[in-house]
């Protein structure tokens, strides 16, 4: 027990270490540059971004792209893993869906949201693309996770008639699990990167991407920095959520049988 928290301790120290030297070779770069059109100070960045917080145009503008981004992110979590479920167990979904797969995951995410601007509306353009984002990865990760069950266990448990349902809880999720939350970790970060890229082109109005779009447009570089820790805070947020309501789901299973 000591070892563990003193491990973490270290850990958290090292973490911390190497944030604070990158912050401040980031501050040494902005003197040296002294431009702050082309490079503003970590300081002028936290400082705009209090500014920022204490606006309610602020707070609506991330409940905005959260809830489309996020409402993508759990729509591919969902149509993934009954994807790879189906595809795991029929040959003909599998093969049906691995072209599809490789396409989504070889266009460029720009393409993908100049076309999709022709059949949907630009307030909706980030649930599209988050959602186009992370459908391969969970797909691909959980089907993974599936075909390489111990099939030896699967048949234990038909010899001691263990119910279906115990059978998922039990002995599927916990081998499907790890594969289903290295998914979710990947795709996290990167329907963010894809939700505010498809608002920046398709420029909604009340976005973050609209926001960035605006101050990179009037060279308003703090704001411009601002908004992108805004994006990094929120998507590390989301994450932590995220994988925290799945381990919460799963333990509240567990205690349900």
């Amino acid at each position: 027990m000591t070892n563990s928290t003193s491990r973490d301790k270290k850990n958290v120290i090292y973490k911390s270490a190497a944030i604070l030297f990158w912050l401040a070779v980031w501050q040494i770069a902005a003197v040296l540059l002294d431009k702050e059109i082309l490079l503003v100070s970590p300081f002028a960045v936290i400082q705009t971004l209090f500014r920022l917080v204490a606006e309610v145009d602020f707070w609506r503008t991330v409940l905005f792209s959260f809830g489309r981004i996020a409402g993508g992110f759990f729509a591919a979590m969902l149509t993934g893993t009954v994807f790879a479920a189906l595809g795991a167990r029929f040959r003909i979904v599998r093969e049906l869906l691995a072209p599809l797969m490789f396409v989504i995951k070889s266009t460029p995410v720009a393409s993908f949201i100049i076309i999709a601007l022709i059949w949907i509306n630009s307030r909706n353009l980030a649930v599209f693309i988050a959602f186009l984002m992370v459908l391969p990865i969970i797909y691909t990760n959980v089907m993974r996770g599936i075909m390489s069950m111990d099939r030896q266990l699967g048949e234990m448990a038909a010899v001691f008639r263990i119910p279906p349902i115990k059978r998922l809880i039990f002995i599927a999720v916990p081998q499907i699990m790890p594969h289903f939350l290295s998914a979710c970790t990947v795709s996290l970060g990167l329907c963010w990167k894809a939700g505010v890229a498809a608002e920046v082109i398709g420029l909604p109005t009340g976005s973050i991407g609209e926001r960035l779009y605006q101050a990179k447009i009037y060279l308003e570089t703090p704001e411009l920095f601002a908004w992108t820790l805004t994006i990094i805070l929120v998507s590390i947020a989301f994450e932590k959520l995220v994988l925290f309501l799945l381990e919460l789901l799963r333990k509240g299973a567990v205690k349900l049988l």
